[in-house]
């Protein structure tokens, strides 16, 4: 057992450390698998932007981590650099990646996302979008187990803004139970 654990931490920590080789291919993949992804797809026409994760790790044994960087968008145009970090407490055991993208609504949401550090409470929700087998995935934690058999057949449920936002995610790989409590936190840097 304890062989397990000290794998499963090596893995996550592998996941985060991998975080900074993606190359600018994976962003057009992440959008690609987004607007194919059914109901997040009408996201793209109608919210004034949005930012990108296109990987991010998350890995934990009791406490728990998750960390990527990402794009911010206006008008389909790149306008800044964003990164999530996420610290949870809790019963977790496991590590996985996932990507992310926050559409805004308006300026509005834009400016609250972009003043410098925002950060999600633990009760702020996302759509797990479908991709093999998947379960709730939140910012705060939760009850949660994954597979993914590729972003390729995605597909999303439903979903809504949420004060001014809307998180989407698609699960890439991994496998991870967790009951636990965090909130994400984003720093933005303008181009």
């Amino acid at each position: 057992m304890q062989r397990l654990f000290k794998l499963t931490f090596l893995l996550s920590f592998l996941m985060l450390l991998g975080q900074g080789a993606w190359a600018q291919d994976s962003y057009d993949k992440a959008i690609a698998a987004f607007k194919s992804a059914g109901g997040s797809a009408a996201y793209f026409d109608s919210a004034y932007g949005y930012a990108l994760f296109p990987t991010i790790g998350k890995g934990g044994i009791g406490i728990g981590g998750a960390h990527g960087k990402g794009r911010v968008y206006v008008g389909g145009r790149h306008v800044g650099d964003t990164t999530m970090t996420q610290l949870t407490v809790g019963l977790q055991l496991g590590g996985q990646a996932f990507s992310q993208i926050i559409f805004f609504e308006d300026q509005r949401a834009f400016r609250e996302f972009t003043t410098g550090h925002f950060e999600f409470s633990a009760q702020a929700t996302a759509v797990a979008i479908t991709a093999g087998v998947s379960a709730e995935a939140n910012t705060g934690g939760g009850v949660a187990a994954g597979a993914s058999g590729g972003q390729n057949n995605a597909r999303t449920s439903h979903g809504g803004y949420r004060k001014g936002m809307a998180i989407f995610t698609i699960a890439k790989g991994g496998l991870m139970y967790e009951a636990a409590l965090g909130g994400q936190k984003f720093a933005y840097t303008p181009l």
